[in-house]
C-alpha cells in the first residue's frame, strides 16, 4: 500500500482528516507557520554547510602552512 508513496486518494483522505482536526479556518495558519519553519530550515542547514565549507578551507591551509614551514627549517637547516 505505501511502498509506492502517497497517491491521490491517500493526499485526500489526509486533507479530510486535517481539516476536522483543526478546522478550516486555522489550517491556513498552520500551513504558513510550517512553511516559515521548513523556510527557517533551509537558511539554518544553508549555514552550517557554509561554517562546515570553511572550517574545512581553514583546516587545509593551516596544513598547507604546516607543510611549507616545514620545508623552510629543513632548507635552514641544510644551508647552516
Amino acid at each position: 500500500m505505501w511502498e509506492k508513496g502517497f497517491s491521490g486518494p491517500h493526499i485526500i483522505l489526509l486533507i479530510i482528516i486535517i481539516l476536522l482536526l483543526f478546522g478550516a479556518k486555522r489550517v491556513p495558519d498552520i500551513a504558513r507557520s510550517l512553511g516559515r519553519s521548513i523556510g527557517e530550515f533551509k537558511r539554518g542547514r544553508a549555514e552550517g554547510e557554509q561554517a562546515a565549507r570553511d572550517a574545512e578551507k581553514a583546516t587545509k591551509d593551516a596544513a598547507a602552512k604546516t607543510e611549507a614551514e616545514k620545508k623552510t627549517d629543513e632548507e635552514t637547516k641544510k644551508t647552516a
